[in-house]
């Protein structure tokens, strides 16, 4: 891997809509990647696994922002 490696680069923010709101979220190109496979996996559009990892993650006692529930709920899933 090199500095140039796609691996590396910053986050990237993309609006979504969540239970008919919008909200902006930020992730690595990486985790972009890796929600969108698991979408196809599950058959889902990507704003409905993210919709599922919301209400998820709405449960925890101290719930974390959405973008690091994301990449949580990935790294568990993978």
């Amino acid at each position: 891997m090199t500095t140039q490696d796609p691996i590396w680069r910053g986050p990237i923010k993309r609006s979504v809509t969540i239970a008919g709101h919008q909200t902006s979220i930020s992730l690595e190109p990486i985790f972009w990647e890796a929600l969108r496979a698991h979408a196809e996996r599950l058959d889902i559009p990507v704003n409905a696994l993210i919709a599922r990892i919301d209400s998820e993650r709405i449960l925890a006692d101290e719930p974390p922002n959405l973008g690091s529930a994301i990449r949580v709920w990935l790294f568990a899933n993978r």
